[in-house]
């Protein structure tokens, strides 16, 4: 199963007040496991970054300027997210961005029925507790030290490990089925393909 690990960052929290997308990273997973494939692009927004935004990713209007704009990747990004599940912290924030950006473009929006939202698992598996993607690395123990600022592709990958941790799923799952040259002995002691490895504590 193929998934989309997808995070944007904008010039400013609501479109209702004209905020544009200025950067979108995606990193793509099969079955739990990071592949070699991603889709990242910085956009120029056509408008201000709002000073709270210019705090939290740190991306200039003179560096965005000279950026492609959205029309321009469109199809990119459409084509690499395409009949695979989205999962978005806060998904309700990244779509309404999204979908405001494909509304201006005339294109089709995205379905929420082939989104994830790692924010509500989160709030169901841990009412009253901090839900933020730092907190839930902190919880989770995930090295969040190098998001020092909001940066898209930092916290796909984040956010990679703390889904695979709100799903129990510590190790991602090996599939042999495409692997021809695979043959088990199932009646062998042979049969354990993996298992984690057993450390005794010391005295």
């Amino acid at each position: 199963m193929k998934e989309v690990i997808l995070d944007t960052e904008t010039t400013g929290l609501f479109v209702r007040d004209g905020h544009r997308i200025v950067e979108i990273g995606c990193i793509e997973l099969e079955d739990l496991v990071p592949t070699k494939n991603q889709f990242h692009c910085y956009l120029n927004p056509e408008r201000k970054v709002s000073e709270k935004a210019l705090e939290v990713h740190g991306y200039t209007d003179e560096f965005l300027s000279t950026q492609k704009k959205f029309s321009d990747v469109v199809e990119e990004f459409l084509s690499f997210i395409e009949n695979k599940t989205l999962i978005i912290h806060n998904a309700e924030f990244d779509l309404s961005h999204l979908n405001n950006e494909l509304a201006l473009l005339g294109k089709k929006k995205i379905n929420n029925e082939n989104v994830v939202d790692t924010l509500a698992l989160a709030r169901d598996k841990f009412p009253g507790s901090p839900t933020s993607l730092d907190a839930l690395c902190k919880r989770y123990r995930i090295d969040n030290s190098k998001r020092t600022q909001h940066t898209a592709l930092i916290d796909c990958d984040l956010l990679s490990k703390v889904y695979i941790n709100l799903l129990d799923q510590k190790e991602p799952k090996l599939n042999f089925q495409n692997q021809d040259n695979v043959k088990l002995n199932m009646n062998s002691n042979e049969d354990k393909i993996y298992c984690k490895k057993i450390i005794k504590p010391t005295d």
